[in-house]
């Protein structure tokens, strides 16, 4: 039977494999480190770019008489808080901004903008007030515009 001897390793060696093994981490954790800088600095912007616009679109607003039925029923349902939809039928797409219930009546809105992107379909509309020295009704109004255009398949964004 043999036995081997237990080695003993001075503290001074036991510190240079202690550093040994550091200068091997040490690379590798700067290249980990440099990755994760370099995926967190791509993803972030200083500045937000507007939107390109690709062209205006042509649109009509409707009247309400000649909202489609399905479409009056769903604004009916939302017309008491802000709201934002829009609506397909066959050959025409419906947008809606609708601004929620207001104290008086003499709202009316207006149309910044409506265009295209690459990606997306732009409206914007503005909630006008009551005109000064205007009379308006005493009782809640629901203000909400309904724009028609043709189909596109890009998301709309309303600002």
């Amino acid at each position: 039977m043999h036995i081997n001897p237990r080695v003993k390793i001075s503290s001074a060696e036991n510190q240079f494999l202690h550093l040994k093994k550091q200068k091997k981490l040490l690379p590798i954790l700067s290249a980990v480190l440099a990755a994760l800088m370099l995926a967190l600095l791509t993803g972030c912007t200083l500045s937000k770019e507007a939107p390109r616009k690709v062209k205006d679109v042509d649109y009509s607003i409707v009247e309400e008489q000649d909202i489609p039925e399905k479409l009056k029923e769903a604004i009916e349902e939302k017309k008491a808080a802000e709201f934002k939809i829009s609506f397909e039928d066959e050959e025409n797409m419906y947008i809606v901004h609708g601004y929620g219930e207001q104290e008086t009546g003499g709202y009316s809105i207006m149309i910044r903008d409506l265009y295209l992107t690459e990606n997306a379909l732009y409206f914007d509309t503005e909630l006008l007030g009551p005109e000064n020295g205007s009379n308006p009704q005493k009782k809640p109004s629901y203000p909400y515009i309904v724009v028609k255009t043709k189909k596109y398949k890009q998301n709309i964004v309303f600002e």
